[in-house]
């Protein structure tokens, strides 16, 4: 979990784009309640992949609650995940 949480607390809040295993996804990580509650959500560009989940940080650790999916799937999503540079597609930026 350690690891997984330094490549989740790595990511910017916003929107960025990146890729996994050469697939293009936009990103939005947000948070709430002073930082206590954080979400992650990702979708492929130009394909169908989806990627949801809620990280809370409780005194008794971090939980991680993905949503109708795999836990699997989203650690693996975000510790592959690498950010890319630039403006997001489609922007004057």
């Amino acid at each position: 979990m350690q690891t997984f949480l330094a490549a989740f607390d790595a990511l910017p809040f916003g929107t960025v784009t990146g890729t996994v295993h050469g697939r293009h996804y936009i990103v939005v990580k947000s948070g709430f309640s002073g930082g206590v509650s954080q979400k992650l959500v990702a979708e492929e560009l130009g394909g169908r992949d989806f990627i949801s989940l809620n990280l809370y940080r409780t005194r008794n650790g971090a939980l991680l609650r993905p949503c109708e999916m795999p836990e699997a799937k989203v650690i693996a999503f975000v510790l592959d995940l690498t950010p890319l540079p630039g403006p997001l597609p489609g922007s004057d930026t």
